[in-house]
C-alpha cells in the first residue's frame, strides 16, 4: 500500500491533458485539490493511528497475492467483504462530508471479474485470467480508478448502431494484432482526472448489432489520445476558520479519440450479451456503494441541522426531534437495505459475491427521492442566514467585526465564534456551488430513481405478492407458498 504523498507525486508525472476553463492545466491545479484530497483521504486513513479500530475494513487481503491490499482495489470474496466495503464507504464518507469517488474503481472492478468470468464460460475467451493479471498489479502498486460508464448518448430514442454518428457511444473503430483501437466520449466521469486509470465499460443492454460497443478495457487517464474536459465546483470553505479539506469533487467528459488499448487491458470485446450484462453489474455494485455514501452524506445533512438547531436556541422544540427521526430513518433504512443486500448477496462463477438487486436498488431509490427533502429540513433549521452571511472579510475587518458578534448572537450558551463557523460550513454544504452539484448527484449518481424503479420491478417477484392476496381472499392458488426475499443469515453473523 502506499501513501498520500506518493499518490500525489504519481499524479503530477502524468502527461497534461486536463482541460478547464479553456485551459490546458496541470493535476495539481488548485481548482483539482478537493478531488485530490478526497481520494488521498483513503491512503491516510490506512495508515492514521486514529482509525486503527478500522483497520479490519479499510483493509483487505488479495486473493490473488495473499497479501494485505487497501479495500478500495479489493473484489468481494464473501458476504462479510461486502458488509466491510459497505461499512468502509460510510466512514470514509465521514471524513469527507460527502462522496469518497474512489468507489467507482472498486465498483468497476467487481463487475469485470464476474463478466469476464461469464464471457469466458460462454465463448471460450480467456478475459478473466487477463483481468485477473491487471488487477494484480492495479492491487500491488495500490492505484486508483474512475468507472468510465454513461455514453452521451446522442438521439436518445435511437440505439448506438441507429445513430447518424456511431461516436455518440464509445466504440472499437480497428482491431489490430497487438490491441484496439476506441473512439467516443463518456461523460459524468467523477475524479477522472485525479486517478490513474479510467475503467472503460458499456452504458446499456446491446444487440446483436452492436458487437463493436461491446467493449470494457482498462485505459491509462492519459494516454494518448484521451482527453479530459473538466468540470470541479467552488467549495468555500474556510481554511482560515480550520475547516478541513476541501473536499469538492471534479467530473470529466472524456473524449478517447483514437485511443489505442493493447490486449492485455481489454476485458470484453464484441460480446453484445455480456456487455448488457456488464453494464448492469456495475450499476448494482455502485448501487450498493450508496448504501454506505448515502447514509453518510445523511449524517451530513443531519448533523448539520442538529447543530443549528443548537446554535439557534431551538434544539430543544418537538418539531426539530421530528425531523430528526424524519433524516434518521433515511438513513438507517438505506443502511439497514444495504446490509440485506450483503446478506442476500450470491456467489459468482469467479468467487466474487454479487450483492442483492432489489435491496441495493430500494436503498438506492429511496435516497435519491429523499436527498432535496432533507435539504429543505436544513434550510427550515437554519433559517434564512446561510444564503446571506456577511464575508469572511467583514468578521476579521476590526471595523465591522463587533457589530457581526453583537447582532450574529443567538443561543448565550454558544460561543458567537462557534455561531460564525457553523453558519459557515452549513453555507458551504448547502448553498454553494458545490452543494448544487452534491443535490443533483444525490439524485443520479449510480442512476437516477427511475432507473432503480426499473430495476426494482424487474427483479422482483410481484406474483408471490399477488399470490398472498389470493389465499387471503379464497381464492385457489396452484403454486406452493414461497418467499425467499427472507433469505438466510449466515453463520458467524
Amino acid at each position: 500500500m502506499i501513501t498520500s504523498n506518493e499518490y500525489r507525486k504519481r499524479l503530477s508525472k502524468m502527461r497534461r491533458n486536463v482541460y478547464m476553463s479553456g485551459e490546458l492545466i496541470y493535476r495539481d491545479d488548485p481548482r483539482l485539490e478537493g478531488g485530490t484530497n478526497r481520494i488521498a483521504k483513503t491512503y491516510d486513513m490506512v495508515t492514521d493511528p486514529e482509525f486503527k479500530e478500522y483497520e479490519d475494513i479499510l483493509t483487505a487481503t488479495s486473493h490473488l497475492t495473499g497479501k494485505k491490499i487497501n479495500r478500495f482495489c479489493h473484489t468481494h470474496r464473501s458476504v462479510a467483504d461486502l458488509l466491510a466495503k459497505q461499512k468502509m464507504t460510510r466512514v470514509t464518507c465521514h471524513q469527507v462530508g460527502g462522496c469518497i469517488d474512489r468507489c467507482m474503481g472498486i465498483d468497476a472492478i467487481n463487475a469485470n471479474s464476474v463478466a469476464t468470468h461469464e464471457a469466458d464460460q460462454a465463448h471460450g475467451t480467456a478475459y478473466y485470467k487477463r483481468f485477473e493479471k491487471w488487477l494484480r498489479d492495479f492491487q500491488e502498486n495500490d492505484r486508483s480508478a474512475c468507472c468510465a460508464q454513461t455514453d452521451v448518448k446522442g438521439n436518445r430514442p435511437a440505439r448506438p448502431h441507429e445513430q447518424l454518428d456511431p461516436d455518440l457511444y464509445l466504440h472499437v473503430v480497428e482491431t489490430k494484432s497487438d490491441g484496439i483501437v476506441i473512439r467516443g466520449a463518456k461523460v459524468h466521469n467523477s475524479v477522472a482526472p485525479v486517478v490513474e486509470w479510467l475503467m472503460v465499460i458499456p452504458t446499456r443492454r446491446l444487440t446483436k448489432e452492436e458487437g463493436e460497443w461491446a467493449v470494457s478495457c482498462a485505459v491509462p487517464a492519459d494516454a494518448e489520445g484521451v482527453k479530459l474536459i473538466v468540470s470541479a465546483a467552488r467549495s468555500p470553505i474556510s481554511k482560515e476558520l480550520g475547516m478541513p479539506g476541501p473536499y469538492v469533487g471534479a467530473d470529466s467528459l472524456t473524449v478517447f479519440d483514437n485511443v489505442f488499448v493493447p490486449w492485455e487491458n481489454v476485458f470484453l470485446n464484441g460480446e453484445y450479451e455480456l456487455g448488457g450484462r456488464l453494464a448492469l453489474l456495475f450499476a448494482l455494485y455502485h448501487r450498493h456503494s450508496y448504501t454506505g455514501c448515502k447514509p453518510a452524506f445523511t449524517d451530513v445533512i443531519m448533523g448539520a441541522t442538529a447543530l443549528m438547531a443548537e446554535c439557534n436556541g431551538i434544539e430543544k422544540k418537538p418539531h426539530v426531534s421530528e425531523k430528526l427521526a424524519e433524516m434518521i430513518c433515511t438513513s438507517e433504512l438505506c443502511y439497514g437495505t444495504g446490509i440485506a443486500a450483503g446478506i442476500n448477496a450470491q456467489k459468482s462463477g469467479s468467487g466474487t459475491y454479487i450483492p442483492d438487486i432489489v435491496y441495493c436498488n430500494v436503498s438506492r431509490r429511496h435516497a435519491g427521492v429523499n436527498i432535496y427533502h432533507e435539504f429543505d429540513i436544513l434550510a427550515d433549521i437554519a433559517g434564512g442566514m446561510p444564503s446571506t452571511l456577511p464575508r469572511l472579510g467583514d468578521w476579521e475587518n476590526p471595523e465591522t467585526r463587533p457589530y457581526l458578534e453583537k447582532y450574529m448572537m443567538r443561543n448565550p450558551e454558544v460561543p458567537i465564534e462557534d455561531i460564525h463557523r457553523a453558519f459557515r460550513w452549513v453555507q458551504a454544504i448547502s448553498c454553494s456551488e458545490a452543494a448544487g452539484v452534491a443535490q443533483y448527484a444525490g439524485v443520479h449518481g449510480g442512476g437516477s430513481p427511475r432507473m432503480e424503479q426499473i430495476a426494482i420491478m424487474g427483479s422482483y417477484d410481484v406474483e408471490k405478492t399477488k399470490n398472498i392476496a389470493k389465499r387471503l381472499a379464497g381464492i385457489p392458488v396452484k403454486e406452493k407458498y414461497s418467499f425467499d426475499r427472507l433469505g438466510e443469515i449466515p453463520g458467524g453473523l
